[in-house]
């Protein structure tokens, strides 16, 4: 019994080692749209990390932050094209190419984190990144940008009114302007590596941000007020492009799936544990952070509501198959 327990550790210890052995010589470029301190930043390491050990130090993972592969776009163009291997972004960008992902920014979609969770790590959110391989896009995990929020310099947001007449930065996409909108706000579509001059210039009234990208950016610099909306939480999609994937070994394959998702649950807790010192970080460097009442909460969602019937009708099933994976959670 002993030697068969020797003989089967050391063929363990020997198929681990010929699975080192096989991790082919590679270097990926992984990119992000935001700088040091943004909540996705501690996932890209820890992705790093986590495959360098699990290679054996042959495949490494090098960062490109603050927007230095290109805009979002740009980087989304660059990965299909396998110039670029890796990006992380916000999944609701991705939309572009798989329609079905801009329910994750339909405005009060998830009521708090736990919701959140069960539907990307579910098969809703496994379909959704599997529907990204035919336009040259391999999903490998989602990790969590959070809820937005909304700043500016103008006024303290104390009520729905207090957001009409901005000009508010969003996310290039159509249910992002059509909420801005109905709010009586002015949508203003813009990269975000330009948002910060922008405010800065007064080119924009605002923006809006989890309060960990609010904090990373330093925003307390070009803006004064800060309104606890939560309007919308954000999911970040890790992409990698098919046409390098499908040049790998089935080994390094499962190196970067299992680190993928090992890094995101770490990301997660990271970025949810980060919120109350972010809002402490705000407050101590001037900025002045309100939350609207109950009444005002659902005077938002009432004026958001038509942009979600609208959206609603225009992606189809994948609206209600959400809905009633949410509706057993609640």
């Amino acid at each position: 019994m002993k030697r068969l327990f020797i003989k089967s550790v050391i063929a363990t210890v020997a198929l681990a080692a010929m699975g080192l052995a096989s991790a082919q010589e590679r270097t990926f470029k992984y990119g992000l749209n935001s700088p040091e301190g943004h909540p996705a930043v501690a996932g890209m390491k820890k992705f790093a990390e986590l495959v360098a050990a699990k290679s054996a130090g042959k495949m490494k993972v090098q960062l490109f932050l603050n927007g230095s592969l290109g805009s979002d776009q740009a980087t989304l163009s660059a990965l299909k094209g396998g110039t670029v291997e890796m990006a992380v972004m916000n999944s609701g960008i991705l939309a572009s190419e798989v329609k079905a992902l801009e329910v994750f920014d339909f405005p009060f979609l998830f009521a708090n984190e736990k919701e959140a969770d069960a539907i990307v790590d579910g098969p809703i959110g496994k379909k959704m990144h599997a529907a990204l391989l035919d336009k040259g896009i391999v999903g490998l995990a989602y990790q969590e940008l959070g809820f937005r929020n909304i700043t500016t310099g103008k006024r303290a947001l104390n009520k729905v009114d207090d957001i009409a007449g901005l000009k508010l930065r969003v996310i290039p996409n159509a249910i992002n302007v059509d909420w801005v909108k109905a709010l009586g706000a002015n949508p203003t579509p813009m990269p975000f590596p330009e948002v910060y001059a922008a405010l800065e210039q007064g080119a924009i009234d605002g923006q809006e941000n989890p309060i960990s990208v609010i904090a990373a950016n330093k925003f307390w610099e070009v803006q004064k007020f800060v309104g606890l909306t939560n309007h919308q939480y954000n999911p970040q999609s890790v992409i990698f492009s098919k046409k390098v994937w499908d040049t790998l070994s089935a080994g390094d394959k499962k190196i970067l799936e299992d680190s993928a998702l090992e890094a995101a649950k770490v990301q997660r807790e990271a970025a949810r544990a980060s919120v109350a010192a972010n809002l402490e970080l705000l407050k101590k460097n001037g900025m002045t952070v309100t939350q609207f009442p109950p009444a005002e909460v659902t005077k938002l969602r009432d004026k958001m509501k038509p942009v979600i019937d609208k959206h609603s009708a225009a992606l189809g099933p994948v609206v209600a198959e959400v809905q009633a994976e949410l509706a057993k959670l609640r």
